[in-house]
């Protein structure tokens, strides 16, 4: 076998795993939350916003912008989570390079 065909065996064979690697991700899961845990959310490792918790304690009909802000932090802590994940396991496949739009 040519070292080319090797090369190419192996191309392939990684291809392989970073396509399951990437199809793992939508079952995994993070949780981001904001105000000490009245707004957690969950997303998948596609940044897929599983779901939406709010407390009680934190609506405050006099003050939806808090609310609103909570919200919004509790979603990028929970996507910056997703992404941190995402790097750590497609990382292993492409030895810490950056490859746009692979994930």
């Amino acid at each position: 076998m040519t070292n080319m065909q090797h090369m190419m065996k192996q191309v392939k064979k990684m291809q392989e795993q970073m396509l399951k690697a990437q199809e793992e991700l939508g079952t995994k899961t993070v949780e981001g939350s904001a105000g000490g845990g009245v707004v957690t959310v969950k997303v998948n490792g596609h940044k897929q916003i599983l779901s939406i918790a709010i407390k009680p304690e934190a609506v405050d009909p006099e003050d939806v912008e808090m609310l609103q802000d909570l919200v919004m932090t509790a979603v990028n802590d929970a996507l910056a989570k997703a992404e941190e994940m995402a790097n750590d396991d497609m990382g292993k496949y492409t030895g810490g390079m950056k490859i746009p739009g692979l994930f």
